[in-house]
């Protein structure tokens, strides 16, 4: 019993003993550039996984612009529409002060502004969307 006691100390003591022992300059070469790799790796899957996200994100930004974009100019030619209109009611108002041909060129007149002023809406709501 007294013998395995001193053989298990004596095992005890080589084993934590070869653990500080210093490797040979090719194993921790080849350490070093195994670790040098991993890490390598590991950095550009992190860099690919940013740039995916990075994409991604940016491409969301961009339909949200566009879809801001789009109601901007919907809104715009409403509003222009919706000016023309009053203007249009305005003039058709002023023409009942008049009579006859009168009355009637004035009618024509407020009706091709207001067909006018529609149509450069059209245009300019066309030229503002993407």
């Amino acid at each position: 019993m007294r013998l395995q006691l001193t053989t298990a100390i004596v095992m005890a003591t080589f084993c934590i003993a070869a653990c500080n022992n210093a490797k040979s300059p090719d194993t921790v070469a080849k350490d070093m550039a195994t670790a040098e790799q991993k890490a390598s790796t590991e950095v550009a899957k992190s860099e690919n996984s940013a740039a995916k996200d990075l994409n991604g994100a940016a491409q969301k930004v961009d339909d949200k612009l566009v879809a801001f974009n789009n109601v901007a100019a919907k809104d715009a030619y409403n509003l222009t529409i919706a000016n023309a209109d009053g203007d249009r009611k305005l003039a058709l108002a002023k023409c009942e002060s008049a009579s006859g041909d009168a009355q009637k060129m004035c009618k024509d007149q407020a009706e091709a502004n207001y067909s006018a002023a529609k149509a450069n809406a059209k245009v300019v709501a066309q030229s503002e969307k993407p």
